[in-house]
């Protein structure tokens, strides 16, 4: 089916098409590129326009360029126009603009992709559902988001993202969502702004993209509620806010957490909605209430969603759990529990929880008794006080439950030297060189939680691990 023609295409975008040709994609990777996708050339680390030739050869349908490239013939399906990345935000408004979608745009300092996947497994049982595929969030991410949605869209889930301030308005400008999310605020990227209460601010502007009688959804436990409410306030038809207190119209009023489990129950405008979730997490909970807000909002049916719950699983890196078996002859084994794409101090204390609720399994190891451990490695851009953020880790109430601690990074020195000597595992300098004696770090039995900010690459561990055994899915 086709997405765009050359026609519709130079119209959203003021450019000159060459040829008539029709793309059923939107592409900005020649490695993912699929056959009658446009490929769209951004200069970012290295120039698109380099790729044009190679991703003609590989079926692509048209290219959106800023000029013909060396060794493209002026015959071939191209899109002209002046900029590139603008031309694709043009792309993306017309996608926007030509469907009658209803639109939810999530933004916030952690959960912000588990909850747009959610929304996008239980809107998808509702009608069909376009989301943002893996993180894209960012002013390339969400107007090509924008732009691969089909015109005949029931829900749009747009998940808008930030380092720095100024960047979230004008996407949710772009995005016009009917629905329009905060997750939770918390202490990341907070070296580009002065204090927490300055991102409580960056995150709110995605309520300036609101359409005419929108709803707001706010975290209302969080110690920058004031600063979501106000800015909700002035631009939404409705503010709706959730948690666990009193004062929430979307309640999480209880929540069990098992080794493979979340089962929590939540009042949805006085009524109870009873979830299971096949992952534990607390954060994890609190995201799904949110979620059966924004499926309210959207006036999609409450109670199917919070049965099609079930059906989510965290993508890899957040939290996805393996069974790695060590020992095929004797079904020894570990479980793995993957977080290590992203980390803040409230991330570490959600994951750290969900460790402290497992249950290692005795007698079948070198050590003989089953352990919590933890590989955690640096959170990253915490600003000035980021040395006393990573030491306080290690006075959170769940770390009495677990047994030991290995530490990668500079900053997580200052983790490894607060904790009890009984809890302190390895230290080293980068999660290289734990990754390369990772066969010390475990035994059988154990549950291994392995978390740090992406740039810590602690995801070298995990992939060290794993290649210890046969992997499984838990």
């Amino acid at each position: 089916m086709s997405l765009w023609t050359a026609a519709e295409a130079a119209a959203a975008t003021g450019g000159r098409a060459v040829g008539d040709w029709t793309v059923e994609g939107v592409s900005i990777d020649t490695r993912t590129i699929a056959p009658g996708d446009l490929f769209v050339a951004l200069t970012a680390a290295r120039d698109g326009h380099d790729f044009v030739a190679q991703a003609l050869e590989k079926g692509a349908g048209a290219a959106l360029v800023s000029r013909i490239p060396e060794g493209v013939d002026r015959s071939a399906p191209l899109l002209i126009v002046e900029d590139v990345l603008e031309a694709l935000e043009a792309l993306g408004a017309a996608g926007r603009a030509r469907t009658q979608a209803r639109v939810v745009a999530v933004t916030g300092s952690v959960g912000k992709t588990s909850t747009k996947e959610m929304l996008a497994v239980v809107l998808d049982r509702q009608g069909r559902c376009h989301a943002a595929e893996a993180s894209y969030n960012n002013h390339w991410g969400v107007p090509l988001t924008l732009a691969r949605m089909p015109v005949e869209t029931d829900f749009a889930v747009i998940e808008i993202g930030m380092n720095h301030p100024g960047e979230i308005e004008p996407l949710a400008r772009l995005a016009r969502p009917h629905v329009a999310m905060v997750t939770t605020v918390a202490a990341v990227h907070l070296e580009a702004f002065d204090d927490v209460a300055g991102i409580a601010r960056e995150k709110a502007a995605i309520f300036e993209g609101l359409e005419p009688a929108g709803v707001a959804l706010v975290n209302g436990d969080i110690e920058t509620t004031p600063v979501l409410l106000e800015a909700a306030q002035a631009r939404a038809g409705r503010v709706e806010s959730f948690g666990e207190g009193a004062s929430n119209s979307l309640r999480l009023t209880h929540v069990d957490l098992s080794d493979e489990a979340t089962v929590l129950q939540a009042n949805i405008h006085g009524t109870d909605q009873l979830v299971r979730l096949a992952t534990p997490g607390r954060h994890f909970a609190m995201n799904a209430v949110a979620v059966l807000g924004a499926v309210s909002a959207l006036g999609g049916d409450v109670t199917l969603a919070a049965r099609d719950l079930a059906l989510w699983q965290p993508p890899e890196g957040r939290g996805t759990r393996d069974t790695v078996v060590l020992d095929p002859v004797e079904h020894h084994a570990i479980t793995l529990i993957d977080d290590a794409f992203n980390a803040n101090p409230t991330s570490m204390a959600a994951a750290l929880e969900v460790l402290a609720a497992t249950q290692p399994t005795d007698g079948i190891g070198r050590v003989g008794q089953g352990r919590r451990v933890a590989v955690l490695g640096d959170m990253l851009e915490l600003g000035a006080d980021e040395i006393a953020m990573h030491a306080d880790l290690a006075r959170l109430p769940q770390m009495d439950e677990i047994d030991l601690v290995h530490c990668a990074g500079p900053m997580m020195q200052a983790l490894w030297a607060a904790l009890p000597a009984e809890k302190q595992g390895r230290w080293s300098e980068s999660a290289a060189d734990l990754a390369a004696s990772a066969h010390h770090l475990i035994d059988a039995g154990d549950v291994l939680l392995v978390k740090g900010s992406k740039g810590s690459k602690v995801s070298l561990v995990v992939d060290a691990v794993r290649k210890l055994g046969h992997r499984q899915g838990v």
